[in-house]
């Protein structure tokens, strides 16, 4: 898309009730952007956008859409629109793509291959931790990390990829301008120079309840599976799934205890039919045929492979640095009997370490 049609569009895209359906139809009926910004009041009131909308884009046409773009350059800011080579194909055949996304970052992670983990703002220190290091070994497996930037498992899935190859794409609820919730302002600028954070709502949008539903369908839609760690009944990360399921994409999601609030919406989602990941291998496997997936004797055995469910669930809450064994009762429901036998069958497999003070570590 040459400049100055760009131009326009973005400048037509700040005029509150114009949205990327409106954008689509104005392409269609227009046959450019700069056609309809050369429109006069008639022909642009006959159409089908409401009066306030057209007496704001009146308005609006009085400015140069020209210094609009220069002051987005400035900011660093970028715009990558649906008829451009570098747009994912993914997300262009959802049923309802955004016609521009903003962005800030390595805009060509977009167009490889990715997998969304999302989950629980509220996480517990189960979840986050499979989180983390599941999306570190997925980006050391060059993968793609996406997820919303959210708190909890988001933020860790961000953590995890960053601690790799840096490859994770940040899919905002708000303007990019926006930066949401703010203790993650260090991360997102990490994941500027790392990765790339894109958004597809206009500068100042602020990160109102509405706009996550739809940011979660971009997240799914530049994914080919999502992964849901933690969610409760009524979780926002359920909406994701809903959106990969009607897009095509799979779900995979993270059993977890049955008295678990966090994990009622995966346990539900597993009797639904989504596939039920234990490990990384789990996920990875089922892409075989389009990607290329290390074989099972490259992956440690830290990698929760050849475990049965209770040493499993044991290994996943368990990082590289000491876990308290009361950490690991609250996280895995066992009473302390059983997580002492559990624990000593692991450490007498050498699969973990007992340490001073009831402290256990991953070999």
């Amino acid at each position: 898309m040459e400049k100055l049609e760009k131009a326009i569009l973005c400048s037509l895209h700040t005029v509150k009730g114009l949205g990327h359906a409106s954008l689509w139809k104005i392409k269609k009926e227009f046959g450019s952007f700069k056609a309809f910004w050369d429109a006069d009041y008639k022909m642009v009131a006959g159409s089908f956008l409401s009066r306030e909308v057209v007496d704001e884009i009146m308005m609006i046409k009085e400015k140069d859409p020209l210094r609009y773009f220069a002051y987005l350059n400035a900011q660093g800011i970028n715009i990558l629109t649906v008829e451009e080579e570098d747009y994912p194909f993914l997300l262009r055949n959802i049923p309802n793509p955004p016609y521009l996304l903003y962005y800030k970052g390595q805009v060509k992670l977009l167009t490889k291959f990715a997998l969304a983990i999302v989950g629980a703002r509220k996480a517990t220190p189960y979840g986050k931790k499979i989180a983390r290091s599941w999306a570190r070994e997925l980006s050391r497996q060059g993968v793609v990390v996406v997820s919303g930037m959210a708190r909890g498992i988001d933020t860790e899935a961000h953590r995890g990829a960053l601690e790799e190859t840096g490859e994770t794409v940040a899919v905002l609820g708000s303007g990019i301008d926006v930066i949401y919730p703010r203790e993650n302002e260090e991360i997102f600028q990490r994941i500027i120079q790392q990765g790339v954070v894109i958004s597809e709502f206009p500068l100042r949008t602020p990160p109102e309840p509405g706009n996550f539903p739809r940011r979660n369908r971009i997240i799914s839609g530049l994914s080919y599976g999502v992964l849901v760690v933690e969610a409760g009944a009524k979780s926002g990360a359920l909406i994701t799934a809903d959106f990969a399921l009607e897009q095509g994409r799979d779900v995979f999601a993270v059993p977890g205890p049955v008295n678990a609030s966090t994990s009622e919406g995966c346990n539900n989602l597993i009797k639904q039919g989504a596939k039920i990941t234990t490990c990384v291998e789990d996920i990875l496997e089922e892409y075989s045929g389009i990607y290329n997936v290390k074989a099972a004797a490259s992956l440690k055995k830290d990698d929760f492979l050849l475990l049965d469910s209770e040493e499993s669930l044991i290994i996943q809450c368990m990082g590289y640095e000491p876990c308290h064994i009361d950490e690991l009762l609250a996280v895995s429901g066992m009473d302390i009997g059983k997580l002492s036998q559990v624990l000593l069958q692991m450490e007498l497999k050498g699969l973990i370490k007992a340490m001073p003070g009831n402290y256990y570590v991953k070999n």
